[in-house]
């Protein structure tokens, strides 16, 4: 007998906008309706399927791929038995479809990860081959991966946390997280994050021998750019946008502080700045110096290791506590959504022409989270390589050599043998700056 699971059922309202103007990579033909009128929006390579069931194949962006699959889901994720891949049934409402189809995903919010396991997706024809349930929840499911690039820290914001927040955040809690390629300590130092998004505890598919059946399910997760979300592609329920994610880490953190210090009704005081203190490459060589600076142009000024022995959400009330955030280019600087909106943040971008990639990474990001953006480009009489290496090396003199031989070229070079010391007559002017930025702010606060 089948186990029933998750007793109130999730009731998703006024999904009209939900597909609209969908740009597609591939010339797939999708099968959209609107979930409740059975209406159908056409756009470009849309079909509307008549049946209450239905698969909707995404590939919008460039990094991902997603199926929300509604009707009679069932899902088997006993891949001892089914060897190299999940299955994911979507079960005919009549006695069988005209036609059974197949989609292979990969649920890892990058779909080019060779070492996560894909998942396949298939529309069944006939009722009768469907596997039969033995948990069934009343609640939506969201499948996805880990593995790929976790353990980095803005990977693991930006190819999972945010998109989760995406793909479940309409339900309130109410949805079930099913987990492929565990990684066990994942759900353990995220437990706050993925508690916020969901009220029932996390299903780890990789040893599962239950035949699962969902209402809904979405396989895998959409990442829409680096650490960002892109309204428009927002699903059912609202356009979410970077400031509700960040909005969210507050409300599960208990952080305190939802705009930087006033410096115009507190007369005198100083605002706070970290210096992201790194361990290996992409040091400070005179973090010393650096701090004097931002106490001279009057900051309180601090600096900290926060990988070590620091919780997550240790390590959101300590950045939350501070105005604004400095640090070299790195995951370090993914703590910048813990800070209050409005605060500063300043990143020292790396020899070798890595203006674009750091804008991209978190620049753009961090102007969507409400924060202001500051960077600072480190010349090449800053950056430890020249010493390393000598000004007649290409990663000196040709960096658009080094990007062109690839990406492990770059990053040997400029991210993982490169130190900086920064020209503190030269950065005085962006410390200035930030704190001008925060002056402003107190002033539009009044």
């Amino acid at each position: 007998m089948a186990e029933f699971v998750g007793v109130q059922q999730v009731q998703l309202i006024d999904r009209s906008d939900e597909i609209r103007g969908i740009g597609l990579q591939t010339g797939l033909t999708l099968l959209i309706s609107d979930g409740i009128s059975g209406e159908c929006f056409p756009s470009v390579a849309l079909a509307c399927a008549a049946e209450k069931g239905k698969v909707v194949y995404n590939t919008k962006g460039y990094y991902s791929e997603t199926c929300e699959v509604d009707g009679d889901v069932r899902i088997n994720g006993d891949v001892r038995i089914n060897g190299a891949a999940l299955t994911v049934s979507l079960v005919p409402t009549s006695t069988s479809w005209s036609e059974h189809r197949e989609w292979r995903i990969r649920p890892y919010s990058r779909k080019t990860m060779p070492d996560v396991k894909m998942v396949t997706v298939t529309q069944l024809q006939d009722k009768a081959a469907a596997p039969a349930c033995t948990v069934a929840y009343s609640v939506p499911a969201v499948l996805f991966a880990l593995g790929g690039l976790t353990g980095n820290f803005w990977h693991d914001f930006t190819d999972v946390l945010v998109p989760l927040f995406i793909a479940s955040w309409r339900y309130a809690g109410e949805v079930q997280f099913l987990i492929t390629n565990m990684r066990p300590w994942y759900p353990v130092a995220y437990k706050t994050i993925l508690q916020g998004l969901s009220k029932y505890d996390v299903v780890d598919l990789d040893d599962d021998e239950h035949v699962r059946c969902f209402p809904h399910v979405t396989v895998g997760i959409h990442q829409h750019r680096d650490l960002s979300i892109i309204p428009e592609w927002s699903p059912a329920g609202g356009r979410l946008a970077m400031p509700d994610f960040t909005r969210f880490l507050r409300e599960v953190f208990a952080l305190p502080r939802d705009a930087p210090a006033s410096l115009v009704r507190e007369r005198g005081r100083r605002p706070r700045l970290l210096l992201i203190r790194r361990g290996h490459s992409r040091r400070f060589m005179n973090e010393q110096e650096i701090l004097r600076a931002a106490e001279a142009a009057r900051f309180e000024a601090v600096a900290m290791d926060l990988r070590r022995g620091v919780t997550v959400g240790e390590q959101a009330r300590a950045v939350n506590s501070f105005d604004a955030l400095l640090g070299v280019h790195g995951a370090g600087l993914t703590n910048s959504a813990f800070l209050p909106p409005g605060a500063v943040l300043i990143q020292v971008v790396p020899y070798g022409k890595m203006d674009v990639i750091a804008t991209l990474e978190f620049g753009e990001p961090a102007k969507e989270m409400g924060l202001r953006y500051l960077d600072y480009s480190v010349t090449a009489e800053e950056s430890t390589l020249l010493e390393m290496l000598g000004p007649e090396h290409p990663a000196i003199k040709d960096p658009d050599a080094v990007h062109r031989s690839g990406w492990d070229k770059m990053t040997e070079f400029y991210l993982d043998k490169q130190s900086v010391r920064v020209d503190i007559a030269r950065f005085a002017p962006t410390l200035a700056q930030a704190l001008d930025y925060l002056r402003q702010q107190s002033t539009n606060k009044q």
